[in-house]
């Protein structure tokens, strides 16, 4: 065994001869674990976070979105649907129309997207498996009728009784000037045959209606579209399709992938979290200022046996390496204790959600949800080691100068 090792493990493990040292030794362990635990939790969380946000996007939005890069609508013609069946970067598409509107409903209203898709939007997006009531059904039998989101529904007091219809008013496209307001607007009425719940975003925002209706509510020409929506083939990555369509559709079209339909919320999202990683791992560092004030008082109530071993003809190196050791231990007792404790409670949390999310029954989840990663671990062990070594360092650097290690055998 490595004598400085040796050394060092059986110091770990004595009583020292002054209780303080011990108790001070025992706070730095417990500092680390405490710090080390708190970054496994922090990071599993916000992955568990990013995890569901993404499910629940998925839920309603495709793999690829295809928009104008100038102006709100582009003409969906034969040429392009050839290309974009050609590219063999689809395995369905929706074609889609959007646009704001004013809902009325009975004595309320409220601003809302209408969004016109075709019967293929189950296809590329879920929402077939969020419908808490009703169906989702573009048309009974030749009627068109329309899917609403949960929050918008209640705003407005909407039932699904196919009784009182929903009103829809929308500003003609026109480039006269209307100053009559019967002419100045588009009316249409429509029934709700479902009601969905995806999240917040979507639920306070969205009517979905069949697409031919949008187009003609808005005042879209036949093959005029807002977007379209895809759904890619399962063994194809998302990366790998966007650069087929864009070289298909060329430069005047927008392509993006899930990622960059909400690349802002992402970016907040991962800020957030290297943030609070950072904030984490300075309070660990100033944890780790106990290790330092163990290893000085280590240092000066073993001063005699470094003299001995030196006597004996021990380097200075090797002597300045049992304290290294020592450092080295308490920092990856600690990181081992935390490690453990924070997979721990973070199994419990998954299995059993310890910690319940305030408001519990208003979300789709009840509890906080977490997911380890094997990057977040090793991320954290490097840190805390750099972190220990540091720690381990400055005192033996700070007592070689001032108290002890004279340099009496030179290396």
């Amino acid at each position: 065994m490595n004598l400085p090792f040796f050394i060092a493990l059986r110091y770990l493990k004595a009583r020292r001869s002054r209780h303080i040292i011990n108790w001070i030794s025992r706070i730095s362990v417990a500092g680390i674990a405490v710090g080390t635990m708190a970054l496994i939790i922090i990071l599993s969380v916000f992955n568990g976070l990013d995890g569901l946000i993404r499910s629940l996007f998925g839920a309603f939005d495709p793999d690829i979105r295809i928009t104008a890069v100038e102006g709100k609508s582009f003409n969906f013609d034969d040429q392009m649907r050839g290309k974009l069946e050609g590219s063999g970067a689809v395995a369905h598409y929706c074609e889609v129309v959007e646009e704001n509107a004013l809902l009325v409903y009975r004595d309320r209203q409220s601003i809302a997207t209408i969004k016109g898709v075709c019967e293929k939007f189950t296809l590329v997006s879920g929402i077939d498996s969020m419908i808490i009531d009703g169906k989702f059904q573009l048309y009974q039998g030749e009627i068109p009728t329309g899917v609403i989101g949960y929050e918008l529904a209640a705003q407005l007091g909407i039932g699904l009784n196919f009784i009182n219809p929903v009103h829809i008013w929308v500003p003609r496209r026109s480039e006269r000037l209307i100053l009559d307001p019967n002419r100045a607007f588009n009316h249409q009425t429509i029934f709700p045959a479902g009601i969905f719940s995806v999240q917040q975003d979507y639920d306070s925002k969205y009517f979905i209606v069949p697409v031919d209706y949008a187009r003609n509510l808005f005042g879209y020409a036949e093959n005029e579209l807002s977007s379209l929506e895809i759904s890619i083939p399962s063994q194809m990555k998302p990366a790998g399709a966007k650069t087929r369509l864009r070289e298909a559709l060329g430069d005047s079209l927008r392509v993006q992938d899930r990622m960059e339909q909400h690349a802002y919320f992402y970016k907040v999202m991962a800020s957030e979290k290297w943030i609070i990683f950072l904030i984490m791992t300075f309070i660990l560092f100033i944890a780790s200022f106990n290790t330092i004030s163990s290893l000085s008082l280590l240092l000066l109530e073993k001063k005699a046996d470094m003299n001995t071993l030196q006597s004996l003809g021990a380097r200075e190196a090797m002597v300045r390496q049992v304290f290294l050791w020592e450092g080295i231990l308490v920092t990856a007792l600690g990181l081992i204790i935390g490690l453990l404790a924070g997979a721990l409670i973070c199994l419990l949390q998954q299995h059993f959600g310890l910690v319940r999310l305030p408001g519990s029954g208003s979300f789709v989840i009840d509890a906080y949800p977490v997911k380890m990663l094997f990057t977040d671990f090793l991320l954290v062990t490097l840190m805390v080691g750099v972190i220990g070594l540091i720690a381990a360092y400055i005192p033996i650097r700070i007592m070689k100068r001032r108290y002890f290690l004279p340099g009496s055998q030179a290396e």
